[in-house]
C-alpha cells in the first residue's frame, strides 16, 4: 500500500486499539490486583529522573530568569518566583512527566509485551477490550493514566524547592514572601485544567507504548524496534496532546 494509506491505517488501529484500551483501563480501576503492581513500577523507576528534574528546572530557571529580570527594570526580580511558578506548573513539569513516561514507562511496555507476544504468552488478540482478551492493555494503561500525574507532582514540587533555595542562599527572599510571590498571579482556573494534561499524557504513553509491544514482529529484532518504536511515538503523542490541550483550555477557559 502507499506510505499514506499506510499511515492511515496505522492511525485508525491505534485509535480503534486506545479506545477498547481505555475500555478495560476502566474495567481494571475497581481491581486494583490488577494495576497496582505495574503502577508501581512506572512512580518508582521513574522518580530519580522526575527529581533530577524538578531540581535542574528549578535551579536553570531561576539563573536564567534572575538575570532577565534584573535587566528588565528595578524591582523586577520580586517576580521571579511569579515566573518561575508559572513555568514549571502550567506547563514544564506536566511536559516533562509525559516525556519521562514516554522514555521510561513507553519502552518499558513495548518491550514487556512484545516479549510476552514473542514468548507466545498472550493468548488474545490485542485488539480486543476485555481483560482476558487484551486486559493485558488495560491494567498498564491504568496505571500509566494514575502515575504520570505523580511524577508532575514530584517534579513540581522539587522544581518550586530548588528555585526557593537558590533564592534563599543568594539572600534575596523569605519563605512568606516567596509563597505569596508564587502564587501572586496564578489561579486554580490555570493550574488545575494544566495538571489534568497529565492524565492524557498517561492515556497516550500507555495505549501507545501497548500498543507497540502487542503489533511488534515476532523475534528479538520485533522486541527491540518495538521499544524504540514506543518511545518515538509516545514522545511525539505527548507533545501533540499537549498542543492541543493547551488549545482547547485556552479556548474554553
Amino acid at each position: 500500500m502507499p506510505p499514506l494509506i499506510d499511515a492511515l491505517a496505522w492511525v485508525g488501529n491505534l485509535a480503534g486499539f486506545g479506545a477498547r484500551a481505555a475500555g478495560a483501563a476502566f474495567t481494571a480501576l475497581p481491581r486494583p490486583r490488577w494495576w497496582v503492581r505495574p503502577f508501581y513500577g512506572m512512580v518508582v523507576g521513574a522518580l530519580p529522573l522526575a527529581g533530577v528534574a524538578g531540581l535542574a528546572l528549578g535551579v536553570v530557571i531561576w539563573l536564567h530568569t534572575r538575570d532577565v529580570l534584573a535587566r528588565a527594570a528595578p524591582g523586577a526580580v520580586e517576580y521571579l518566583p511569579t515566573f518561575l511558578a508559572a513555568d514549571v506548573l502550567l506547563e514544564l513539569a506536566p511536559v516533562g512527566a509525559g516525556l519521562i513516561a514516554a522514555a521510561r514507562t513507553g519502552a518499558s511496555l513495548g518491550c514487556e509485551l512484545a516479549s510476552m507476544k514473542v514468548g507466545e504468552q498472550l493468548d488474545f488478540s490485542p485488539v480486543a477490550g476485555e481483560f482476558r482478551k487484551g486486559g493485558q492493555a488495560g491494567p498498564r494503561v491504568l496505571a500509566a493514566v494514575l502515575a504520570v500525574p505523580v511524577l508532575h507532582v514530584v517534579i513540581a514540587t522539587v522544581a518550586l524547592g530548588s528555585g526557593f533555595v537558590a533564592e534563599t542562599v543568594a539572600g534575596h527572599t523569605t519563605p512568606l514572601r516567596y509563597e505569596t510571590a508564587a502564587v501572586r498571579e496564578l489561579y486554580l482556573a490555570d493550574v488545575v485544567p494544566a495538571g489534568l494534561k497529565t492524565l492524557a499524557f498517561g492515556l497516550v504513553v500507555g495505549v501507545a507504548g501497548c500498543f507497540a509491544g502487542l503489533t511488534a514482529r515476532e523475534g528479538s529484532e520485533g522486541v527491540g524496534k518495538a521499544a524504540t518504536d514506543a518511545v518515538v511515538v509516545c514522545a511525539l503523542l505527548v507533545l501533540a496532546a499537549d498542543v492541543l490541550l493547551v488549545g482547547a483550555i485556552k479556548a474554553f477557559g
